[in-house]
């Protein structure tokens, strides 16, 4: 691994590290509630009190933004498990099982990927209504198949290999063979996929609380913080920049480690 490589690995860890732990102590402890008003502070700046101030209805910035990434991160960490997972399956068993079994499953994803992924999950959102539940199921969907194309190329490498012939001659099996042979070595590419897709997950979910189909004010999250700031960009500007430094950096994290996690796998890769 090249010096630039581990230069990057280590900022991907500290970044996304940060965040969670960020997530971590919001879930037991905030400077302030970060639901409570107080309008006779209201634009408050930086200070002793309120280190990153307060926004239109005096409520402490970092503490929303606290609270925010405890509800943003899961959401986003949810969503990828869902994927991964369903499309774990899903791309195992059309490269594995191949004829009808693929064709359909096949057929299903194609019809997905026709669509952009941000408006299919607000179409989606649309028909079930806002809320934690529907964002987790939209953005399943719509980064579904991106998993079952990467498991699936996977596995229609690795089901040629002498391995799964030899458990076949032994009388394995085809779910013994898919268990113990084809799904353990596909992991390492749905781990770094997975990586990457965490900070992509949040940059949606975050797009879609700030087009205001997300999770529903009061609740804090880094998208809704965006959105409610708009109106006052020229007089409170950094209502806006801090939840969006907050975004780019879980995002530039993510895709330092799956970029490292893609070198140590990947020999070749990494030059």
């Amino acid at each position: 691994m090249t010096a630039r490589s581990t230069w990057s690995e280590r900022l991907g860890a500290v970044l996304v590290g940060l965040m969670l732990l960020t997530m971590l102590v919001a879930s037991v402890w905030t400077p302030y509630n970060p639901l409570s008003i107080d309008l006779q502070h209201r634009f408050a700046g930086a200070s002793a009190a309120h280190w990153l101030g307060t926004d239109q209805f005096g409520r402490d910035v970092l503490s929303r933004i606290m609270a925010g990434a405890m509800i943003s991160l899961p959401l986003a960490l949810l969503t990828v498990l869902c994927a991964t997972t369903l499309g774990l399956v899903i791309g195992t068993l059309a490269g594995f099982l191949r004829g009808p079994v693929e064709a359909v499953l096949m057929t299903f994803i194609d019809a997905l990927m026709a669509f952009p992924g941000i408006l299919l999950a607000l179409a989606l959102i649309a028909v079930m209504g806002a809320g934690a539940t529907s964002i987790v199921v939209a953005l399943t969907i719509a980064y579904l198949p991106s998993v079952v194309r990467v498991v699936r190329a996977s596995v229609l490498s690795i089901r040629t290999r002498e391995y799964l012939e030899a458990s076949r001659v032994m009388g394995n099996s085809a779910l013994y063979s898919m268990l113990r042979h084809v799904v353990p070595n596909t992991l390492p590419q749905v781990g770094v996929l997975a990586t990457s897709m965490f900070g992509w997950v949040l940059l949606s979910e975050s797009a879609l609380s700030f087009l205001g189909v997300g999770i529903p004010a009061p609740a804090p999250t880094w998208g809704n913080m965006l959105s409610s700031a708009k109106p006052y960009m020229n007089t409170a500007g950094s209502l806006a920049v801090v939840p969006g430094l907050c975004i780019v950096a879980t995002v530039l994290g993510t895709t330092l480690l799956s970029d490292a996690l893609r070198d140590r796998f990947d020999p070749k890769v990494g030059g």
